[in-house]
């Protein structure tokens, strides 16, 4: 976790970000979320809606009041399917017509090692994924969602979920979970992918951007500087794993122990799928194996 910024918005109400661009914080605070979902509302007469959020009867209410005389809803995306991002989705196109767009279902987008640890049994942790979740209109990796004075480029960039997109307009992205400026992402398996994280954040750093609009916190001003940072933090996570297992075998729990002693123990679980994330990268990169089985409880050991 990064130090607290000044970032703390009134829930509810509409802030101007660019012209066409406003932000509606949603009333779900957590150790997870930060001070919340950021819901986007995208151009002046036909908006797109980017993570209508979790369910809450307030925050509908809160994205419909922010709609001013001649505007409507044509456009409701999702960027992926964790609780906080896609529930509000559908009662939002009940009350507007508006049509869902997505990469797809809970389990799309998800990558081969990660669908046979599923297989295998190893469940999902961290935010809760939105399993009934079904998008109108799926899209991919550069395609374009055109809406009344607004194109919004899909840019996949899954890692934290299979599913997750992030979306380009001009040089200004909406990264969603990807990128925030408050944390680092949790990758936690099978859900996410380390390796596919890594490619994704390698993707979004060959481009210019001016600023990134993240899924919680805010806005970051400097999206160069903080992909570095954010590729650095996962590499230097990477070398205290390979370090610590210098001293022999060990499990993801144990080397969490051994790695997060700042963290407070609500969020060692967290915690250790991201070092397991880390493992099955390694194990992937031919750098680690484990004993047995690949699962979240072996024991791993330095190649």
């Amino acid at each position: 976790m990064q130090a607290p910024d000044d970032f703390d918005p009134p829930v509810g109400q509409p802030i101007q970000l660019a012209p066409g661009v406003r932000r509606i914080l949603a009333p779900n605070p957590s150790p997870m979320t930060y001070r919340g979902t950021n819901t986007y509302l995208i151009g002046d007469r036909e908006l797109a809606v980017i993570d209508p959020g979790p369910t809450s009867p307030e925050h509908l209410e809160a994205i419909l009041a922010a709609l001013e005389p001649g505007q409507s809803i044509s456009h409701i995306i999702v960027t992926h399917t964790h609780v906080d991002h896609s529930p509000l989705a559908a009662p939002l196109a009940a009350r507007t017509g508006a049509r869902i767009w997505a990469f797809g279902g809970a389990e799309d987008g998800r990558s081969a090692v990660m669908s046979e640890l599923a297989q295998a049994g190893l469940a999902g942790g961290g935010e809760g994924i939105d399993t009934g979740f079904r998008p109108d209109v799926t899209v991919a990796e550069g395609e374009v969602i055109k809406g009344d004075g607004w194109d919004l480029e899909v840019i996949h960039t899954p890692g934290h979920l299979g599913n997750h997109i992030a979306l380009a307009l001009g040089d200004v992205c909406f990264t969603a979970d990807h990128v925030m400026g408050w944390a680092s992402s949790l990758v936690s398996p099978p859900d996410g992918d380390l390796t596919d994280f890594m490619d994704a954040c390698a993707r979004l750093r060959a481009r210019n951007w001016s600023v990134f609009h993240p899924g919680h916190g805010a806005p970051i001003d400097d999206p160069a500087g903080r992909l570095d940072w954010l590729i650095e933090h996962r590499l230097m996570r990477e070398a205290q794993i390979l370090t610590a297992l210098d001293q022999g075998p060990a499990t993801a729990r144990g080397l969490a122990e051994l790695i997060y002693t700042e963290t407070p123990p609500a969020l060692l679980p967290a915690a250790e799928r991201n070092v397991f994330a880390h493992l099955v990268d390694l194990f992937g990169k031919s750098q680690v194996k484990p004993a047995g089985q690949l699962s979240a409880t072996a024991e791993f050991s330095k190649l």
